[in-house]
C-alpha cells in the first residue's frame, strides 16, 4: 500500500532514531558554517525543517522560511524532537524542543560569535551542543563548557554519563611511496572514551552504530 502525506514536494524523509512515528527533512543542505560565510559576503539564504508524522500523514513546519535562518538535523530524545536554529540576523543559536500540535519551546540560546559554527550539532542523552574541527579540537557549549584537542582521525560521536565517546579511524599497511595498499592493509575504527577534562578512560577496537530504537551498538 502506498500512502501520501498531506504535503508532497519530493523530499526524502530521514529517520528520527529512537521512535517510529516521526521523520524529518530540510529544505536546504546549507549548514551553519556555510550560512555564516555566505552572510558575510552579503548572500542571503534560508531553510526550513519539516517534521513528518507517519501516523497522521501530516507534515509540520515549526518555523516558516526566513533569510539568514537555517536549521540543524533534529534528534529525538526523552519523548521530544530537538533541533538547532541558527539566526544570523540576531547572531544567535537557539535550541528548540518540539512536538507537533503540542509544544514548541526554546530551551537555550547562545551567542553565535561565541561559537565555532563548523560541524555544530547536538548529541547525547541528555543533549549537548558541540562543535569539532581538525586543528580546533572538540568543544561543548551547552549545558556545560568542555574543550580538549582531537587528532586528525578522531571525531566525537556521543556523550553520556559524563563520558565523551570518540571514534578514531585507523589505517595500517598503506604504502605511502607507491600510494597503494599492501597485503597487510587494514582499515578499522577504535572507540576512545574520555572524561570532560580530556583524560582517557578507555580505548578499544570498535565502531559505534545507532540502532532504530536510539540505543548505540559497538561492532
Amino acid at each position: 500500500m502506498i500512502k501520501r502525506f498531506d504535503k508532497v514536494d519530493g523530499s526524502y524523509v530521514e529517520k528520527l532514531y529512537g521512535q517510529d512515528r516521526y521523520g524529518y527533512s530540510k529544505s536546504d543542505t546549507i549548514d551553519f558554517y556555510d550560512l555564516v560565510e555566505l552572510a558575510k559576503e552579503g548572500i542571503s539564504r534560508g531553510s526550513v525543517v519539516l517534521i513528518y508524522d507517519f501516523e497522521k500523514g501530516k507534515v509540520y513546519t515549526p518555523f516558516e522560511k526566513q533569510n539568514n535562518i537555517v536549521y540543524g538535523d533534529p534528534v529525538y530524545v526523552e519523548k521530544f524532537i530537538y533541533f538547532l536554529q541558527c539566526d544570523y540576523n540576531k547572531k544567535r543559536i537557539s535550541l528548540y524542543r518540539y512536538l507537533p500540535e503540542k509544544i514548541l519551546e526554546k530551551v537555550a540560546e547562545l551567542n553565535l560569535d561565541d561559537l565555532n559554527p563548523y560541524n555544530l550539532h547536538i548529541v547525547g542523552n541528555p543533549l549537548y551542543i558541540i562543535s569539532q574541527e581538525a586543528g580546533e579540537g572538540f568543544r561543548c557549549y551547552y549545558p556545560t563548557e568542555i574543550f580538549f584537542p582531537l587528532k586528525h582521525n578522531e571525531s566525537v560521536i556521543f556523550i553520556e554519563d559524563g563520558k565523551v565517546y570518540i571514534e578514531a579511524w585507523i589505517e595500517e599497511g598503506w604504502d605511502d611511496e607507491n600510494n597503494c595498499a599492501t597485503d597487510d592493509y587494514k582499515y578499522y575504527d577504535k572507540i576512545i572514551v574520555k572524561d570532560f577534562a580530556g583524560n582517557k578512560i578507555s580505548e578499544e577496537v570498535g565502531c559505534l552504530n545507532k540502532g532504530p530504537d536510539g540505543n548505540w551498538w559497538i561492532s
